[in-house]
């Protein structure tokens, strides 16, 4: 019997400005098939805001294994990511 195959929508924060998406790739391959890695960065400076979501087959290891782990010097967050809520704009009412 082969195992269901769950992707997992990974948030990791706190990380250093300077680690590229290929280190982040790296890090998380450690523990399964990683999909996607989206490093999220300033629209202005395309400066990286110490955040990216990774997608991987069942990230739930990558998860206990990283969270708190130092990476770069900096004990990163690593969670698995919440749905994104749609915004209101309550702007123009």
């Amino acid at each position: 019997i082969i195992g269901r195959i769950k992707i997992v929508n990974i948030f990791a924060g706190n990380l250093s400005f300077d680690i590229t998406e290929a280190e982040l790739r790296e890090l998380f391959e450690e523990f399964g098939t990683v999909d996607s890695v989206k490093m999220i960065t300033d629209r202005e400076s395309g400066r990286s805001r110490g955040f990216a979501f990774i997608e991987m087959e069942n990230g739930e290891a990558a998860v206990k294994a990283l969270n708190g782990k130092d990476v770069q010097g900096r004990a990163i967050k690593v969670d698995q990511a919440e749905e994104r809520k749609p915004r209101s704009n309550n702007r123009y009412r």
